[in-house]
């Protein structure tokens, strides 16, 4: 048994899943832009730091660490350069250009998650991997439609499924880590 910090990742997904879809709601067209860069700012930091060491490291089983590392990598990437853009004025463009790219990666092990009937539930984990994805690839197309109010409404309603899709599989998995993990020792507290 091991120690992994998939929940920390998950639970930091939410958090800008929801934060993503109140942007692109009520957001986007807003004067005052520089009010988002915190909560991206924030978002982006914690899922950067977990990704890499996932990426890096293979903390948990195997292609877990692609899974939730690789993509959390991509997802902090965005969140940070996101808030830099806001942070310096910059335009969201390039951006949502990656988001494009990412978003595909996601639904695209999405569906591999359900393929391969991985995690505990993967028909609700490949669903929550592909409409972040689906978030991802709309990114550029919401920046150009950002007049739109049906279309960023419809951005904002995808964006909320995928994070209580997430909420639930995060909070469900702090349950279950806190039982699982109740009695296990770092190797130098372990007694022979």
């Amino acid at each position: 048994m091991f120690i992994n910090y998939i929940t920390l990742m998950l639970i930091n997904l939410v958090a800008g899943l929801f934060l993503l879809a109140g942007y692109v709601y009520f957001g986007l067209d807003h004067a005052y832009q520089k009010r988002w860069i915190p909560g991206f700012g924030m978002t982006g930091a914690i899922a950067l730091v977990t990704g890499l060491h996932m990426t890096f490291t293979w903390p948990v089983r195997g292609i877990f660490n692609i899974a939730y590392g690789e993509m959390t990598v991509l997802f902090g990437i965005l969140f940070l350069s996101a808030s830099l853009a806001l942070a310096l004025g910059w335009d969201l463009l390039t951006v949502a250009v990656y988001a494009f790219f990412a978003g595909l990666a996601a639904i695209v092990i999405g569906v591999r998650i359900i393929n391969l009937n991985l995690t505990r539930n993967p028909l609700l984990s490949g669903i929550g991997f592909i409409l972040t994805g689906l978030g991802g690839v709309c990114a550029a197309p919401t920046l150009y439609l950002k007049t739109n109010r049906k279309w960023r409404l419809f951005g904002a309603i995808l964006l909320v499924i995928a994070a209580l899709i997430f909420a639930f599989v995060g909070y469900l998995a702090y349950w279950n880590h806190l039982a699982d993990y109740s009695n296990w020792q770092p190797l130098p507290m372990r007694t022979p």
